[in-house]
């Protein structure tokens, strides 16, 4: 689920606490929680639903039922109601800071994405995935358990790894 940046601060503050979606199906679940690198959000529930009423729309962060109906006009699925809240930062930012790799084990694929990200910092996941004949979307998965280890990092284009990343490097070899 994607949310818009002008609506992180207003979330943070529990401003905002209501988002609505038009998905053939959800994306995210009740009792489930949203890591972004803007923070953790706990999704506490998703409804469909047929209506909005004005209070709904301005605990969404909207002037008016109309302004929010626009934001999902033109979409296909059911009108979806979330009701969300701020719960923290990205644990994996502190994670990621730290050297400390004791115990850490990771399988022979994931160190040869780690090698890969290493020797190149900053390239589209689509040309990495290809440079080792892999799809995209399997390969983006991978780096994203590498990522939620505290290993890598994303960029605005591609992916490095993290001091920690480099520290298990550096165990490895020794």
């Amino acid at each position: 689920m994607l949310i818009r940046v002008a609506d992180w601060e207003r979330i943070r503050s529990g401003e905002v606490t209501l988002q609505f979606r038009r998905w053939k199906r959800p994306t995210v679940r009740a009792g489930g929680t949203l890591r972004t690198s803007l923070g953790v959000l706990a999704i506490d529930a998703v409804d469909v639903v047929s209506r909005v009423s004005r209070a709904e729309a301005v605990a969404a962060g909207f002037p008016s039922v109309a302004a929010l109906m626009s934001s999902v006009d033109g979409r296909e699925g059911s009108l979806y109601r979330i009701r969300l809240r701020f719960v923290g930062e990205d644990p994996r930012i502190a994670l990621r800071s730290s050297s400390d790799v004791d115990g850490l084990e990771l399988s022979e694929a994931a160190v040869a994405l780690l090698r890969l990200i290493a020797a190149n910092p900053g390239v589209r996941a689509a040309d990495l995935a290809a440079s080792v004949g892999r799809e995209k979307l399997p390969f983006k998965a991978d780096v994203r358990k590498l990522k939620a280890k505290g290993l890598t990092e994303s960029l605005e284009v591609g992916y490095r790894l993290s001091p920690r990343g480099e520290a298990y490097l550096r165990s490895l070899d020794g």
